[in-house]
C-alpha cells in the first residue's frame, strides 16, 4: 500500500475563522470552550487543488458575476457521477442552487401545493421538517424501523401514509443521521410504490460519496429507472471536499419536463447561479480531487472503527447502528434512562463536548445525540475519552 498523500492528522485552530461550527459554540449550547463534533462539515483541510483554484481566482482579484454559461461545470457534475458512481447523467441535465436545503424548499414549493402532505423517513435531518412546514405544507411521518441489522424503511406504513393529498416524499440516501447506505433492492422497492402512486421524490443524495468499505451507494435513478419522471436528485461537493461554505450544489433531473421545472422555479426566485468562488471550487473538486476523496474516506473508516469499538468496550450501555456511510453518527443513550435533557447536559457540561440533541430530529430521537467524526483522530479520542467519563458511574434506569 502506498504512502498516504495527505495529512489528516494536523490539527487546524479554527476559533476565529467565522466558522458555526467552533464560533456559534456559546450562542448554541451556552459555553465557548467546548470540543465541537456538532455541525456536518470537517476539520480537515480542503484538498490542496481546491486550495489553488481558489488561490489563482483571488490573484485574478477580480470577484464578478459568475457566468452563466455553465457547460463544463455540468460537465464536471455529470462525469463524476458518471466515473464515481456508474449513474448515465447529462450535462444539461444538471443545475446549479446555493444549497440542498434551498433546493429541498423550491423543490416541495414547484411539486407540491399548499396543504399537501409530504412524507420524511424520521429520525432526520431537522431542516426536512421546517422547509415543508415553512411553505405551507403538512409533514407526513413514515418513520424508519430498528432492527438488529440497522435501521429499515418500513413500506407498509408508507404505503398507509400514502393517502390522497400527499403528493411527495424527502429521501435522504444516505441517511442523515442513521448512516444507512440504501440497497438497490430497498431503493427499488420505494420507487415502485411512488410510481403506482404518482408520488414525487425529492432526493437528497448529498452524502453519496462518503460510504464505506462495506456499502455501495446506488444513486435512485439507477435502481428503479422508472421513477425518472418522478424524481428530482440534490448532490454537492459541500460535505465530500469539506467546501460547505462555498455554497456549490446541484440538482439532477434526468427527465425533461422535471428538468425544466426545476430550472423554470430557481429562476423563479433567482436563484439558479453559483458564486464565482464556488463554481472555481466544484470543478477542482470533480475533476482532480478523487484521490483526496479515497484517502479520506480510509480515514473517516479507521474513524469509525475506532468509535464502534470504544463503545463496545469502554461505554457499552451507548448502542451505534454500524455505520455504513457519512461521518455524522447516531449514538443511542437510553440505556441511561435519562431524557435528552440530561443527556445534552452531561454533554455540555461535564464532559465540555457539543453532540446534536436527538430530539431535533423527530420524536424518534429521544435519548439519542448526533457525534461528527470528520477530524483528527486525536481530537476524536480526546472527545470519546471526555464523554465516557463524564458518563462513568451513571446508574442504570
Amino acid at each position: 500500500m502506498s504512502a498516504a498523500k495527505y495529512d489528516f492528522d494536523a490539527g487546524i485552530d479554527r476559533r476565529g475563522s467565522g466558522c458555526e461550527k467552533w464560533d456559534d459554540l456559546e450562542h448554541f449550547f451556552g459555553a465557548r470552550d467546548l470540543l465541537p463534533f456538532w455541525v456536518a462539515d470537517m476539520d480537515f483541510r480542503s484538498a490542496p487543488e481546491i486550495i489553488e483554484a481558489l488561490r489563482k481566482q483571488v490573484e485574478f482579484g477580480v470577484f464578478g458575476y459568475a457566468t452563466e454559461q455553465t457547460e463544463k461545470y455540468r460537465a464536471a457534475v455529470a462525469n463524476w457521477e458518471r466515473k464515481r458512481h456508474g449513474w448515465d447523467v447529462l450535462p444539461e441535465q444538471v443545475g446549479f442552487m446555493p444549497g440542498i436545503v434551498t433546493g429541498i424548499s423550491v423543490a416541495v414549493n414547484e411539486f407540491t401545493a399548499p396543504g399537501d402532505g409530504v412524507v420524511v423517513q424520521p429520525p432526520i435531518y431537522p431542516p426536512f421538517f421546517r422547509e415543508i412546514r415553512n411553505n405551507g405544507r403538512v409533514v407526513v411521518e413514515n418513520p424508519l424501523v430498528e432492527t438488529d441489522d440497522g435501521y429499515a424503511m418500513d413500506f407498509d406504513n408508507l404505503k398507509d401514509a400514502l393517502k390522497p393529498g400527499v403528493t411527495a416524499i424527502v429521501l435522504c440516501s444516505p441517511h442523515n443521521p442513521v448512516s444507512r447506505v440504501w440497497k438497490r433492492e430497498e431503493l427499488a422497492t420505494l420507487g415502485k410504490i411512488c410510481v403506482e402512486r404518482g408520488i414525487t421524490i425529492i432526493c437528497d443524495e448529498i452524502h453519496q460519496d462518503l460510504v464505506y468499505s462495506d456499502a455501495k451507494h446506488i444513486p435512485l435513478s439507477l435502481a428503479y429507472p422508472e421513477i425518472d419522471s418522478l424524481l428530482v436528485t440534490f448532490v454537492a461537493p459541500s460535505k465530500t471536499f469539506n467546501i460547505a461554505g462555498l455554497r456549490s450544489s446541484a440538482w439532477i433531473a434526468r427527465d425533461p419536463e422535471m428538468a425544466r421545472r426545476m430550472g423554470r422555479a430557481f429562476h423563479r426566485f433567482h436563484m439558479s447561479g453559483l458564486n464565482i468562488m464556488g463554481l472555481a471550487a466544484l470543478e477542482a473538486a470533480y475533476t482532480k480531487c478523487e484521490p483526496w476523496l479515497d484517502e479520506a474516506l480510509v480515514y473517516l473508516e479507521r474513524n469509525r472503527d475506532y468509535v464502534e469499538d470504544f463503545l463496545r468496550e469502554k461505554m457499552p450501555r451507548v448502542k451505534l447502528k454500524h455505520p455504513e456511510g457519512t461521518y455524522i453518527f447516531w449514538l443511542d443513550f437510553r440505556g441511561y434512562g435519562l431524557k435528552n435533557s440530561e443527556i445534552m447536559d452531561i454533554l455540555v457540561n461535564k464532559a465540555r463536548v457539543a453532540l446534536n440533541d436527538g430530539s431535533t430530529f423527530g420524536s424518534q430521537g429521544e435519548g439519542f445525540a448526533r457525534l461528527n467524526v470528520g477530524c483528527p483522530h486525536s481530537q476524536l479520542e480526546e472527545g470519546m475519552n471526555r464523554i465516557a467519563a463524564a458518563f462513568e458511574g451513571l446508574r442504570r434506569p
